[in-house]
């Protein structure tokens, strides 16, 4: 079996330093906004090439309070527009909905699957923010989007769950660094994933970062001094120790991920399957390498039966969950095509070559 993600061989490639890690831990007995988050969240901001970041419980959470924070600030209010494109994991959506904002889908880039550019104007006249998602680990056309947002007026916010360590072409920066503000997602499955939950806010903006603090924190600066109303989001300080010691092989990870995807394109010749766009940059780390497929049901048993794991990003477009009533009668023609034929492969940094050819050999008989 050629397993998708091998979470138990990516991290036991750590296990003695977490161990030593775990142990010290226990032993400072500082267990919430301890020196390890500290740490963390200097490496973090260091690594993309920020000011600042905050450590947060997890990366919805990370997104909803930079929205909540622009609020805060008065840069937001209740109900305004805030652009995001249809074809998201849920959360991008359920972040807007949480900051009491309105979310406005629009369709993705046919080939990136990234959010276009042609959004209609007068969705951007109304619009306040827009939320570019870097989907399956390719950042989305950054510099169309700062043009854009400098042209309407709009806040740009980056949802950076999928794509830590990504440099865009035109400014060398990284993921987290490319807008007013990014949210990150540590999740396990992540390029950069804990061993529980975890997200972060990364910015340059001094005053997000101000009342961000705040309300990870129960609107807390001091214990016991509530100045707004906050939340409890605190990046848990055991993880944010295992996160600084993964953070020191991310680039090495995503290059190994860049590499595999190279093969992937260069050795699958299939009329049958859609190969991910890739313009053989690091702007793109592979956190998913996405092919479409006509019959997605015939390939899945297809993959069963070669003992190929597999995974779908995302099943059920988030306009058509039961959860989100308000987009029950839209229509996202681009978006549910995707959503029916769009298939994950195995892409980890801990694939060997011989597992690399044998899914390679797989796609090319089907």
């Amino acid at each position: 079996m050629i397993k998708f993600l091998d979470l138990h061989k990516i991290n036991n490639r750590f296990r003695d330093a977490f161990k030593t890690s775990f142990s010290k831990s226990l032993d400072d007995a500082h267990f919430v906004l301890g020196q390890n988050v500290t740490n963390f969240e200097s490496e973090f901001a260091a690594y993309c090439g920020t000011k600042y970041c905050i450590g947060t419980g997890n990366g919805l959470e990370a997104l909803t309070l930079i929205l909540r924070g622009y609020i805060q600030l008065g840069k937001l209010k209740k109900g305004d527009k805030v652009i995001v494109p249809a074809n998201t994991f849920i959360a991008t959506i359920l972040s807007i909905l949480h900051a009491d904002l309105e979310p406005v889908l629009v369709e993705p880039n046919p080939e990136t699957y990234t959010i276009s550019e042609k959004i209609n104007k007068d969705l951007l006249i109304e619009a306040k923010a827009i939320i570019i998602v870097h989907l399956y680990g390719q950042l989305a056309a950054i510099e169309n989007f700062k043009h854009i947002a400098e042209t309407y007026d709009c806040l740009l916010i980056e949802d950076a769950a999928q794509a830590h360590g990504a440099i865009a072409n035109t400014n060398s920066c990284k993921a987290g660094n490319l807008s007013h503000a990014a949210a990150f997602s540590f999740y396990p499955s992540k390029n950069l994933g804990a061993l529980g939950d975890g997200g972060a806010v990364t910015t340059n903006d001094l005053e997000l970062l101000e009342v961000t603090k705040l309300l990870r924190n129960y609107g807390s600066q001091e214990k016991y001094n509530n100045k707004i109303i906050g939340y409890n989001s605190r990046l848990d300080d055991m993880q944010a120790a295992f996160l600084s010691i993964k953070l020191k092989h991310l680039d090495k990870d995503n290059q190994r991920r860049r590499t595999i995807a190279k093969a992937y394109l260069k050795e699958i010749n299939n009329s049958k399957l859609k190969l991910p766009f890739y313009d053989n940059s690091e702007n793109h780390v592979f956190y998913a390498f996405v092919v479409e497929v006509e019959d997605r049901a015939g390939f899945i048993t297809f993959l069963n039966n070669h003992q190929i794991e597999w995974l779908i990003h995302y099943p059920i477009p988030p306009h058509k969950q039961e959860a989100l009533q308000y987009f029950l009668d839209k229509n996202f023609p681009l978006t549910e095509k995707i959503h029916k034929r769009i298939i994950s492969l195995p892409i980890s940094p801990v694939m060997t070559d011989d597992e690399v050819q044998t899914v390679i050999d797989v796609l090319n008989s089907y």
